[in-house]
């Protein structure tokens, strides 16, 4: 038998399935998640800790790369978690889908049997 959570969920998730999973719902998420990664690669490369990459940095116009290569990793950090969460989310479906046919089944396997 399942709960109540796992029954507002299997609600919840045939209702938003198709919702969630779309690409503009999973970029939704840059700010929050890959910008985290983002300020550390950045404030990384500003304090200038390794010295010779410091030097190299200077030495060329590396900096249009940095700013495009943080804002790639910060899309495809959030786009990996947001699809992660969902697969996460959709087996859960799964396994809580199964358990309440199986429990339904039996219920009604019950019931002829007892006719």
């Amino acid at each position: 038998m399942i709960t109540e959570e796992e029954e507002k969920f299997l609600i919840y998730w045939e209702k938003n399935r198709i919702r969630e999973k779309s690409l503009a719902r999973q970029l939704s998420l840059i700010i929050p998640i890959g910008s985290i990664l983002a300020i550390g690669i950045l404030l990384n490369f500003i304090t200038g800790w390794y010295t010779r990459a410091n030097i190299e940095a200077n030495s060329t116009s590396t900096m249009p790369v940095i700013i495009l290569a943080v804002v790639i990793i910060a899309i495809f950090c959030s786009v990996f978690f947001k699809r992660h969460q969902w697969e996460m989310n959709d087996q859960r479906y799964a396994e809580l889908k199964y358990k309440k046919d199986l429990h339904k089944s039996s219920d009604h396997m019950q019931q002829d049997e007892t006719n």
